[in-house]
């Protein structure tokens, strides 16, 4: 595992105190923590610097310490639990997963459950509903609210496996409704138009692969030359690549731990995609020839890099989609919308939802029809025809 940089801080005045000023990291972002010292700026910068030392000691320490269980007690402030518990579940999760928790409990629930200094065993239903209903004032939505209740349960949970709780009390706790979800994506029109301004655009080819097999972003900037077989007309989605924050840096990573069974899939080649494909491995094999120094010497094959094969980090592509769009003037959409575009065409020219299902790798029937049967129009002109059939 790679060393972590330690904690670092500073003494800052501030309306004649001295404050010790922590440097934490919530998402990758730096948050600066302001602690009193209890010390005026005249006569006690020696104390305070005394003071700031001894905080980042112990917070160095803190962080450093593997974690344990049985360090939690039933007693223990709600979110220094949840804190432990997060580490002990470090080689367990993803690290993007791992990312997302640890931002949802140093953001949403710390900021709420601290300020009330909620402990562990003195929780009750209402703490959650209410915590609930500050997020939805807060203008959050009911998904956001749901996530954080599952994250939550499951550290309850974990809590009674590990007998520090004799009852997870989460369970008298109603789970907020996921917000219904309305995707937005492009006409076929729209899609046309975004494939003709692309051209030549070092993005190019991900939009084409995520609007033609309505690919995840991480599964297009995973495609290897390994995955696509030309003799079989076949593309293989098997591998993935994250860019996430890991002890404040961007770390980009490749893994062939599919988010779902049903992701890792095989499709068929379509041929205006092959086409391309071998346009760019044609263009990869004569930069390499010119370039033999300075060309990348990674093995992994990657098909979406730039000049030099370098990959694309996945952000870079989403940005960049971003001003592609405002530079041409279209409607936009986020580059994860093109998967929807996909589907939505698929839905609208009446291909069945259970092979929209297969094709974008969803693993099960519900999640594709909730998102897209509002889509399905064929499905409702029969539905029309039958009933004017019925009723004359």
């Amino acid at each position: 595992m790679r060393k972590q940089r330690p904690i670092t801080g500073s003494i800052q005045p501030k309306d004649g105190k001295l404050y010790a000023v922590i440097n934490e990291y919530v998402d990758g972002k730096r948050k600066p923590n302001w602690i009193d010292t209890g010390f005026k700026v005249y006569g006690g910068k020696r104390n305070a610097a005394e003071f700031l030392q001894r905080v980042l000691v112990k917070r160095n320490d803190e962080r450093n310490r593997p974690a344990r269980l049985k360090d939690a007690t039933a007693d223990m402030f709600f979110v220094d639990y949840l804190r432990i518990w997060l580490k002990t579940k470090k080689n367990d999760l993803e690290p993007i997963t791992y990312q997302s928790y640890e931002g949802s409990i140093e953001g949403h629930i710390n900021s709420y459950f601290s300020a009330r200094g909620s402990k562990l065993s003195t929780l009750e239903p209402g703490d959650f509903e209410d915590f609930y209903d500050s997020l939805y004032q807060a203008g959050l939505s009911g998904t956001t609210a749901q996530y954080l209740h599952r994250l939550m349960k499951q550290a309850m949970n974990y809590a009674v496996k590990r007998d520090i709780l004799l009852y997870n009390i989460m369970d008298k706790v109603d789970a907020p409704r996921r917000s219904k979800h309305v995707a937005s994506y492009y006409t076929r029109e729209e899609a046309l138009q975004l494939f003709e301004i692309a051209k030549g655009d070092p993005i190019y080819l991900p939009i084409l692969l995520a609007t033609y097999y309505g690919l995840r972003r991480s599964e297009v900037m995973g495609l290897r030359w390994r995955s696509i077989d030309f003799t079989e007309n076949r593309i293989s989605v098997e591998y993935k690549v994250l860019q996430f924050q890991e002890n404040g840096k961007t770390v980009v990573r490749g893994s062939d731990n599919m988010k779902t069974i049903s992701s890792r899939r095989s499709m068929p080649l379509i041929p205006s995609v092959a086409q391309e494909l071998k346009k760019e491995k044609a263009r990869q094999a004569e930069n390499r020839r010119l370039f033999p120094k300075s060309y990348s010497k990674d093995k992994n094959g990657y098909i979406c890099v730039d000049a030099l094969g370098k990959l694309y980090k996945p952000n870079f592509v989403s940005s960049h989609f971003s001003l592609l769009l405002e530079k041409h003037d279209l409607r936009h959409i986020r580059f994860h919308e093109l998967r929807h575009t996909c589907a939505s065409l698929l839905a609208a020219s009446g291909v069945p939802m259970k092979q929209i299902q297969l094709w974008l790798g969803h693993s099960n029937y519900t999640t594709t029809a909730d998102i897209y049967s509002h889509l399905d129009f064929k499905a409702q002109e029969q539905s029309a025809s039958m009933i004017e059939s019925i009723l004359g």
